[in-house]
């Protein structure tokens, strides 16, 4: 008669597969704890652990199931005639199927949380999957169920050795979250760093057709993982890079209703107003020919007057916090729109990851846009309405691919000079956009100036005021130039180069 351990802390569908094992393929269940009275009571026969071993749980439960009656019959190599002597001698009967999950540490990270016996019992079987299945997850019931079926009453080794992959997946995770906890934060520039990553889902293709991809996440579902599709095609590969674009650059302006149009990652319309809608029309008017086919992000609910202006144009993606019955009525006549609710738009990712030949980089995030230490280098001083544009301006450019340019006016984006190799390139493309719109208006760019040339670029297209970090070693030619032009000049001290 095959031998099934379980010991669950989480007993979904625990009652129906052990049934399962009993009635179908004659299992004898040994069990502890909850898991035995969870099944006794559901009328399932099954054998204390205590009673299969002959030692009682002692120390409040910390040893229960760390018993040579237990790890001998998991690791137990049947092929090994040293082996069956030693089970024979211990009088040890060999255990066939491990169906352990552990203690949520996750959820609940304390102490008596951390399982001991538990990722023993999976490593060990996971070790010896030669001849030991091991389930570590819910999930995998109805697959293994599935497997006996197909074999008379047996697991094939393929299928062990998948489980056993699972199973070490799942104990590395876990160590990883203890191991975080005890540090006092995500260790994330540490000496090793190891990250557990769930698939949420297969997409079609990566970046282009021949690419395989898949989405998953870091740690419990946050993010976008929680986000709602409300109608519309499954996501690709690049909507989620470019919703990510977007999400990260509205993000900037929870204390404003602002609109984001993302095209290739870089915002082609960005725009904050008194509503929602007047702010998307705006950012859609800064660059209405690159905003066809883009993606959108909304910082509040998308109500029926910024639905039906939505309406009027094909788009690929329109994120927002929530819509309202009305604007979904509108928009579901638009059915390959993908519409994706997200409750929480401002929190950003742990780390950035850039993979490189044999590696990756990791780095933190770029930090929040701060102006309480920027510093006015020219004559001209901005007024404060020309700070809070370059306020504006400037938390676009941070967004911005570089090399970066952004030319504002009245909190909406005139032109966008995004990834050319050299900055006055950029700044040339963006006055160029922004034509006589730009008179009166300012510019950020996300480096400093090596020349004047951008200074005086801008202000002949009626620039009236910049924003740069400084830093350079002809920023004195900058400075003269704007001076000489009556053009107002604020360093911010801090550089925001996206690559």
């Amino acid at each position: 008669m095959p031998i099934a351990l379980l010991s669950v802390s989480d007993k979904t569908g625990l009652v129906d597969f052990a049934r399962a094992l009993v009635t179908e393929f004659e299992y004898q269940l040994i069990s502890s704890g909850g898991t035995a009275r969870a099944l006794a009571e559901a009328g399932v026969p099954v054998q204390e652990v205590g009673d299969f071993t002959g030692a009682a749980e002692m120390l409040g439960g910390r040893v229960k199931t760390l018993h040579p009656k237990i790890h001998g019959g998991i690791l137990a190599r049947r092929d090994q005639e040293s082996d069956r002597r030693d089970l024979e001698t211990h009088s040890i009967a060999p255990i066939d199927l491990v169906v352990v999950n552990l203690y949520p540490f996750e959820q609940d990270p304390r102490i008596e949380q951390i399982d001991v016996g538990g990722p023993t019992m999976v490593r060990a079987a996971a070790k010896n999957h030669a001849f030991v299945t091991v389930l570590v997850s819910p999930g995998q019931y109805e697959g293994c169920l599935a497997e006996l079926r197909r074999n008379r009453g047996v697991t094939t080794l393929p299928f062990r050795a998948a489980c056993a992959a699972a199973a070490f997946a799942r104990t590395a995770a876990y160590d990883r979250a203890i191991a975080a906890w005890f540090a006092g934060s995500e260790p994330v520039l540490g000496e090793r760093l190891v990250l557990e990553l769930e698939r949420v889902q297969p997409l079609r293709y990566g970046e282009n057709p021949h690419q395989a991809a898949a989405w998953y996440r870091h740690g419990p579902a946050a993010g976008w993982s929680t986000g709602r599709i409300l109608q519309g095609k499954a996501l690709s590969f690049n909507n989620l890079i470019d919703l990510e674009a977007s999400r990260r650059l509205v993000a900037e302006f929870d204390d404003t209703p602002a609109a984001v149009i993302i095209k290739h990652t870089n915002p082609c319309g960005v725009a904050a107003d008194a509503t929602i809608a007047a702010a998307y029309r705006r950012a859609f008017d800064a660059d209405s020919a690159s905003a066809f086919g883009g993606i959108v992000a909304l910082n509040r609910p998308c109500d029926e007057p910024t639905a039906a202006l939505l309406g009027q144009t094909f788009l690929e993606c329109v994120v927002a916090p929530a819509f309202t019955l009305g604007a979904l009525a509108l928009l579901e006549r638009k059915k390959n729109l993908r519409l994706l609710e997200l409750a929480d738009l401002t929190t950003p990712p742990v780390f950035d990851v850039k993979p490189i030949s044999g590696g990756f980089l990791i780095q933190q995030v770029d930090a929040p846009v701060r102006a309480e230490d920027w510093k006015v280098v020219t004559e001209a001083v901005p007024d404060e309405d020309q700070r809070a544009e370059l306020l504006f301006a400037w938390k676009v450019c941070q967004h911005v691919k570089s090399n970066a340019i952004v030319v504002s006016h009245l909190r909406q984006t005139l032109g966008v000079g995004a990834g050319q190799m050299n900055r006055v390139g950029s700044a040339r493309l963006a006055l160029a956009q922004a034509g006589e719109k730009a008179r009166g208006a300012v510019l950020a760019s996300d480096g400093f100036f090596p020349f004047d040339d951008t200074v005086r670029a801008a202000a002949e297209r009626g620039i009236r005021a910049i924003v740069q970090p400084g830093g350079s070693l002809r920023d004195e030619d900058s400075i003269r130039a704007c001076n000489e032009l009556g053009v107002a000049m604020v360093f911010t001290g801090v550089r925001h180069f996206l690559h």
